[in-house]
């Protein structure tokens, strides 16, 4: 009797581990409110539009700027802890919006504000199917030619969505400041861009990342005396994605 209770207790427990081990934690839902509460009573450019995942049935913030005329668009992905109209990624969304590319800038995860980059991974699910619903709208709004636009940690969480089986509208992938070593599993044209005063790692797997775009009209462009947030860069940031997108949208 002893035995069998202790054989249960064991199995009972190592369940508990095993769901333990592939939890995920979950995105700082609260943090996310409190953006979205500073982001829209100040919107200028652009409209608040609320998505919902399939799992979890988490609501997020959206801010879509429709382009009469045209069939293309920019699903914009932020980096790390921020919003989607935070400084560089604010001037993307409304820079490629004023050169004729319809803008969708999308919250993803994010985690507390002292979470290191490696906490993240977890939250990469999500963020693509954030991204799955992000192109579904657009495509909903009769926008057919879509790219994805991106940004460091944003551009982490693109890479899982696009590895994977992303949708036939989207036609091509602008990577900016991303710290990985190559796009193998990518199979659309991709802009690698990134600043000659980025982040260490960018910088040192420029070259592998170089060696690794494969797909025809994908293209590296290094800026200047750019930091990894293209600081006093940023109209040459836009002009280099408008470029590419230019290039690979029909």
């Amino acid at each position: 009797m002893k035995k069998n209770m202790l054989l249960s207790l064991m199995a009972g427990l190592a369940a508990l581990f095993a769901l333990a081990a592939f939890a995920e934690p979950a995105a700082d839902y609260t943090r996310e409110k409190k953006w979205a509460d500073e982001v829209v009573p100040g919107l200028v450019v652009g409209d608040p539009v609320y998505l919902q995942t399939p799992r979890g049935h988490h609501k997020f913030l959206t801010l879509f700027t429709p382009v009469a005329g045209t069939n293309k668009a920019a699903i914009v992905v932020h980096g790390m802890g921020i919003h989607p109209d935070w400084g560089m990624v604010g001037t993307l969304r409304t820079e490629l919006a004023d050169r004729g590319f319809a803008t969708l800038s999308i919250q993803m995860p994010i985690l507390a504000a002292d979470a290191r980059g490696e906490a993240y991974p977890p939250t990469f699910p999500e963020a693509a199917e954030r991204l799955a619903e992000a192109v579904d709208f657009l495509k909903a709004k009769g926008y057919t030619q879509l790219a994805i636009v991106s940004h460091s940690m944003g551009s982490r969480m693109s890479h899982v969505y696009l590895a994977g089986k992303p949708d036939a509208a989207v036609n091509s992938w602008a990577s900016l400041g991303i710290p990985l070593d190559n796009y193998k599993a990518v199979k659309l044209p991709i802009l690698d861009l990134y600043g000659d005063n980025d982040l260490p790692p960018v910088l040192a797997n420029a070259g592998k990342r170089k060696q690794s775009l494969a797909a025809r009209d994908s293209k590296q462009v290094r800026i200047a005396r750019a930091d990894h947030f293209f600081s006093g860069r940023e109209a040459e940031m836009a002009a280099a994605v408008a470029d590419f997108l230019n290039a690979t949208l029909k």
